[in-house]
């Protein structure tokens, strides 16, 4: 295998909704550093801010709520084409995910608008023979009590990616997924000042240790290279061994 399959081809467009997170904005770095024109969505002007991305030439950044399928339409609609699709866009709410409203909210956000992005980039995509890559989690196979909702909508995350792999491939629009296991970011920052926590999980993984948003940007970039050309219709686990044991 060539080291080509590695690489983009000149031109490569990626979107990315959810792209200024924690690991959305990793993604978004490293599809930047391999020569990929990237845009990439946050939820408001604060998340912009915050960020730490820079628009460019070959950045841009946008504000649109996942939540909205005519703002979703309308952004895609400026797209003639698309390489890649990355669905990052994410919430949890410990503890309240009890409420009805809120649980609803979740299932808005992490799986009604991967699957409104997915509809309306898919004839972008076809135009190029994209691919998309859906953020799942491992807590769509290791549940966890506090965020019901979280891990439902995740595991239907994952159910979507399998289901649209194979609606999807004659299009032909290859789709697959990463879960990410526990990783440092803003969504659980508030669990990791407990010590105790901290220290459970990551004794609890192989490696010892949680991750790092930039070790699962890789993969990301990986599912959309020549490379995986046969792959779709699979969920990747970043977990650093947790779901092995």
């Amino acid at each position: 295998m060539s080291h080509e399959q590695f690489q983009f081809a000149p031109g490569f467009r990626a979107v990315v909704i959810g792209g200024l997170g924690g690991i959305g904005a990793a993604i978004v770095r490293l599809l930047g550093e391999l020569g990929a024109h990237v845009a990439a969505t946050g939820v408001g002007e604060a998340e912009m801010a915050a960020c730490g991305l820079v628009a460019s030439k070959t950045l841009s950044l946008h504000v649109l709520d996942v939540t909205d399928d005519a703002a979703m339409r309308g952004f895609a609609a400026g797209f003639d084409g698309v390489d890649l699709l990355v669905n990052c866009a994410g919430i949890l709410r410990r503890d309240a995910e009890f409420d009805l409203d809120v649980f609803r909210k979740v299932i808005d956000v992490n799986l009604t608008g991967t699957f409104s992005a997915c509809l309306a980039f898919r004839a972008a995509l076809a135009k190029k023979h994209g691919s998309i890559v859906n953020i799942a989690s491992m807590n769509a196979y290791s549940g966890l009590p506090r965020i019901p909702a979280y891990c439902a909508s995740k595991a239907g995350v994952v159910m979507l990616t399998k289901s649209l792999a194979l609606a999807w491939a004659n299009d032909p629009i290859r789709v697959n997924a990463v879960a990410p296991g526990f990783i440092e970011t803003q969504i659980n920052a508030e669990g990791r000042k407990e010590l105790a926590h901290y220290q459970r999980i990551a004794g609890r993984t192989a490696l010892g240790r949680w991750g790092q948003p930039e070790e699962i940007a890789g993969t990301v970039a990986f599912l959309a290279m020549p490379a995986s050309a046969y792959v779709t219709g699979t969920v990747f686990a970043v977990d650093g061994g947790f779901l092995a044991g």
